[in-house]
């Protein structure tokens, strides 16, 4: 079996999960880490065992790295990612990719000339009770779908966005829905399908951020279902997150780890085994690295395989636009559907 040889871009918090993912899997090795914080870069790199530099710009270059894993600020994905793959790297990249489509479609674009895979990590789609989700909307277990709900009601303290210049800003960080909801806005669309139009509205309620704290929006899907979303990082003491699928045939309600509701015709409800896993609700790091193995697994096989990985830079694209136009829709004020001309073209709109 191949040896992957990876690399990692930024050193922050959430590199960790993807390190003790890699430490996981035997087929995969941590080549060399970079961080502008040359200290960081050190102690990951001794910790770890692998080289590492303060100039992202010299693990690009070398010839002993398949691919390349982007961890740094959310503002920097479009252009560190475009550097990997222009490198001849396969990218993996913190969500957002971008903080425009049109960056995304940039990077997508790259790719696809050069023969490279793109896997946007979403790895709430891996958790089981997201996996039977998925398996009930592939069997139409329940029915014709009529409503879809997500939820986010998160709590971020003003010491948690004061933490870094970047967080809370529009162009490094982007709001509840960019970065806290666009896990759950992911699942959305990969269990509903298409979206065609949104109306959202979003505000800064609670924190001294130029980015939304509260984000709502009601989701037109071309089958026929409405869809609503909630994302905040105002919800005292904070609660997890919650995806809700109403169909004819049937209802399930997920809450964090929790089937908390389950009517479905004909079938028992299952038993998962995850009661109490918290998910990030007051603290970003309370995850577990379990599902961001099985994620790189599943890249890592794809690529071996020659397939395209459970989610793609397409998928990565997808959340990245329909945010945008919930962006659109709150400061022009109507509906926008999601194949018209965007206005909104710049990171600060």
């Amino acid at each position: 079996m191949k040896q992957w040889r990876i690399g990692i871009i930024g050193c922050g918090g959430i590199a960790g999960f993807h390190i003790q993912a890699i430490r996981e899997i035997g087929h995969a090795k941590l080549i060399a880490v970079s961080s502008r914080s040359r200290d960081k870069a050190e102690t990951i790199g001794k910790q770890e065992n692998c080289d590492w530099t303060d100039d992202y710009k010299e693990l690009l270059d070398r010839r002993d790295i398949d691919l390349v894993s982007v961890t740094t600020s959310s503002g920097s994905h479009y252009t560190i990612g475009r550097e990997a793959l222009l490198a001849g790297k396969h990218l993996v990249i913190e969500k957002p990719m971008a903080m425009l489509e049109t960056e995304a479609a940039e990077l997508i674009a790259i790719a696809e000339a050069n023969g490279l895979t793109i896997s946007v990590i979403s790895q709430r789609r891996f958790e089981p009770q997201h996996q039977l989700l998925k398996r009930l909307m592939e069997q139409n277990k329940l029915g014709n779908l009529l409503f879809a709900e997500v939820s986010v009601p998160y709590y971020r303290s003003q010491d948690y966005y004061d933490s870094a210049a970047w967080r809370g800003t529009i162009q490094e960080d982007g709001g509840s829905l960019m970065n806290q909801g666009i896990h759950s806005i992911d699942l959305l669309l990969w269990l509903v399908g298409q979206p065609v139009a949104v109306s959202g509205k979003i505000a800064t309620q609670s924190h001294q951020i130029e980015a939304e704290d509260m984000g709502v929006a009601i989701v037109t899907f071309a089958g026929g279902a409405i869809g609503t979303i909630m994302a905040s990082t105002n919800i005292k003491p904070g609660f997890p997150a919650g995806i809700n699928l109403y169909g004819d045939k049937g209802t399930v309600k997920v809450s964090g780890s929790d089937i908390i509701h389950w009517s479905v015709e004909g079938m028992d409800e299952p038993e998962l085994g995850l009661t109490g896993q918290s998910g990030g609700v007051s603290d970003p790091l309370s995850i577990q690295h379990i599902y961001h193995q099985l994620q790189y697994e599943d890249i890592l096989d794809a690529l071996a395989s020659s397939r395209e990985p459970l989610v793609t830079g397409r998928d990565g694209m997808a959340s990245v636009q329909l945010i945008r136009k919930i962006y659109e829709s709150s400061k022009l004020g109507r509906e926008m559907r999601l194949d018209e001309p965007s206005t909104d073209i710049r990171r600060d709109s």
